[in-house]
């Protein structure tokens, strides 16, 4: 089964913004998949240190 989503909002600079819908769109993702993607590579990081 998968993992319930939940809304957020957020608010982020203009140009980080930019910045992640670019690299979203190379990746063939999603804004909200890529996001997910940084947050969960930054949080298994993380534990790992």
């Amino acid at each position: 089964m998968k993992p319930l989503k939940e809304k957020i909002s957020i608010t982020v600079d203009s140009d980080l913004l930019k910045e992640l819908k670019a690299e979203a769109e190379k990746d063939e993702r999603s804004l909200s998949q890529f996001i997910n993607l940084i947050l969960r590579k930054y949080l298994e990081k993380e534990k790992d240190e």
